[in-house]
């Protein structure tokens, strides 16, 4: 499954993701990291001090892995408005959920603040990121200057984690696109 030139800590942190993402923490258990990674009985011990810290690194690049991703297309050519668009329209796995979002709904990240802060970290710099480009679009005359720029960032990033919930209750991406239009519609420039 993984590479023979990725480290053992390497497969030991991305089995911990897929598992995570998959089962969250309470179903992702030392032997199924084990399992997952091909690594030997006590490897996870010998790299990371036990599950909280293989988890944690896990989670830090899972969150590392969306911001880069998001950035790429909040960073990207475009109009603020295309931007944003491309953001809503990126390829996802939509009936897998978000790996950060799915995060928000476990008892045991959330209770964590050592496991959620990489969690909420993201979701504020996601905000903030596209509060930025609004404003950006209100300067060009592409948005309305009554909009508030963290308001509609905030409604951006509930459409996105609320979709993937209708998306995986109704077991088809449908919900979620419809979801995406409808707030494109109210957003597109005038």
């Amino acid at each position: 499954m993984y590479s023979d030139r990725m480290s053992t800590p390497e497969r030991l942190i991305e089995s911990t993701r897929e598992l995570l993402w998959e089962r969250g923490y309470v179903g992702t258990s030392p032997k199924a990291i084990l399992e997952r990674s091909g690594a030997g009985q006590g490897s996870m011990y010998h790299h990371f001090k036990g599950k909280p810290d293989l988890a944690l690194a896990a989670i830090r690049r899972t969150a590392e892995e969306m911001r880069a991703t998001a950035e790429g297309v909040l960073g990207g050519p475009g109009t603020p408005y295309e931007r944003i668009e491309a953001y809503l329209r990126r390829e996802r796995d939509v009936l897998r959920g978000c790996p950060v979002g799915r995060l928000t709904m476990d008892p045991d990240v959330v209770s964590s603040p050592e496991l959620r802060a990489p969690v909420d970290d993201t979701l504020d710099w996601l905000r903030e990121r596209i509060a930025g480009i609004v404003e950006e679009g209100q300067e060009q005359g592409q948005f309305a200057p009554s909009l508030d720029g963290e308001e509609i960032a905030a409604v951006i990033v509930a459409t996105v984690q609320g979709g993937y919930v209708l998306a995986r209750a109704s077991a088809s991406p449908a919900a979620f696109d419809t979801g995406v239009r409808g707030l494109l519609s109210l957003l597109a420039p005038r």
